[in-house]
């Protein structure tokens, strides 16, 4: 996808994207509010995909330790929050 592009519109207007693995070793993407994310073949594609989403703003991607589950609710849930607050 060519820079020039613009991020997709759900995610546009996420301020933080939290990467890490879930329980089965797969890449995992998903912005604070749970409306954006994915799966990624590694670790590299992951951070590829937050960075673009957020504008190229690397302070607003988080490597989060331990478990990252994907949920796509719309909402982190309990476990995503705290790895929310520890990243703060």
């Amino acid at each position: 996808m060519p820079k020039s592009e613009s991020p997709s519109s759900g995610c546009s207007d996420s301020s933080l994207f939290l990467i890490g693995r879930d329980s089965h070793g797969n890449w995992v993407v998903q912005d604070e509010r749970g409306l954006c994310g994915g799966l990624f073949v590694n670790r590299k594609q992951a951070v590829k995909f937050a960075m673009f989403e957020n504008g190229h703003r690397s302070q607003a991607v988080v490597i989060v330790p331990g478990v990252l589950e994907l949920n796509m609710a719309g909402r982190p849930r309990t476990a995503d929050r705290s790895a929310l607050a520890r990243a703060a």
